[in-house]
């Protein structure tokens, strides 16, 4: 067993078919099928059921997919380890986020990390739920994870990074603009909303705030392209509940009004890591996200023997 066979195990996991996990190593389609084949000859089992003109991954597939990420995670983390001794000089480091936090603070944080790191790339991904970020930190697809918290992993390191406060965006010229002081969460009852669809980590914060609130809302349209929130708003479409900074910005861009709402709709936002060593870049970029935070060290002591 080497690292290449395990990483054409989750190049075919990942794309979907053997000839999408060829492309993305860039090998030819024979090439992976074969030293995937060895690999189970080698082991003695079938990772993959290949019938019926699908793969799916076998019960012994699905027992090897999250070891081999760790293993392939490792060998990065060591190869960073020694690019270290002369610095973070090159690699690429994998994030994950929620899409709302996509913008603030992530975006920021990245710029931030390549002023400092110009030859590490970064590639993020940005799952709908706490619940996908919280797997792929776990799982090692995404070594740094950005998500509301607590996030319920007690197997991850929580780092707490912030507070997001949601405000209200609503029409210029609508009797809601007019306002002055909080809008009560109540008087949106009748509001037409618009915001994201079920399933979404904003949707359900404001779906619990609105419900503890005693409000049934009214939606008015659901979308999955959050820059176009702000749009419908202001065309008349109805109102939304956003985090204060993305508002401030639509609003300053758009001329729709922002109000504060009450009682407030808050969320706290952090970082997740696995416990242990991080590779060097994923340690640099946590030093930037949380100045003076203890940083794991990017490989472990060597025991002693005894």
């Amino acid at each position: 067993m080497d690292l290449r066979q395990l990483s054409y195990v989750l190049a075919v996991v990942d794309e979907g078919s053997f000839t999408a996990g060829a492309a993305a190593v860039g090998v030819s389609q024979p090439s992976l099928s074969q030293a995937v084949r060895a690999l189970e000859v080698e082991l003695g089992v079938e990772l993959f059921d290949r019938g019926g003109g699908s793969v799916r991954l076998t019960a012994a597939g699905r027992a090897l997919v999250d070891p081999a990420r760790q293993a392939l995670r490792d060998a990065a983390t060591a190869r960073a380890a020694v690019a270290a001794v002369v610095g973070v000089a090159a690699g690429r480091l994998d994030l994950v986020c929620l899409p709302s936090l996509a913008v603030q603070p992530v975006a920021g944080l990245i710029g931030r990390f390549r002023r400092a790191h110009p030859h590490v790339s970064v590639r993020l991904v940005e799952p709908e739920d706490t619940a996908a970020v919280v797997e792929r930190v776990r799982s090692g697809t995404s070594e740094l994870g950005f998500t509301e918290l607590p996030a319920g992993a007690d197997e991850l390191v929580e780092i707490r990074l912030e507070t997001h406060d949601y405000v209200a965006l609503v029409p210029p010229g609508s009797p809601l603009a007019a306002g002055a002081g909080a809008v009560p969460l109540a008087e949106l009852a009748d509001q037409p909303l618009v915001t994201t669809p079920p399933g979404t980590s904003t949707r359900r914060l404001i779906d619990e705030a609105l419900a503890a609130a005693g409000v049934a809302p009214t939606i008015a349209v659901e979308t999955d392209h959050r820059e176009a929130i702000a749009p419908l708003v202001v065309a008349g479409a109805g109102v939304s509940l956003l985090p204060r900074r993305l508002a401030l910005a639509s609003a300053a861009a758009t001329g729709a009004v922002v109000r504060d709402v009450r009682p407030p709709i808050e969320r706290s936002i952090g970082l997740l890591h696995r416990p242990g060593p991080l590779a060097p870049a994923a340690g640099a970029f946590l030093a930037v996200a949380v100045p003076g935070a203890a940083v794991p060290p990017s490989r472990p002591r060597a025991r002693r023997r005894r």
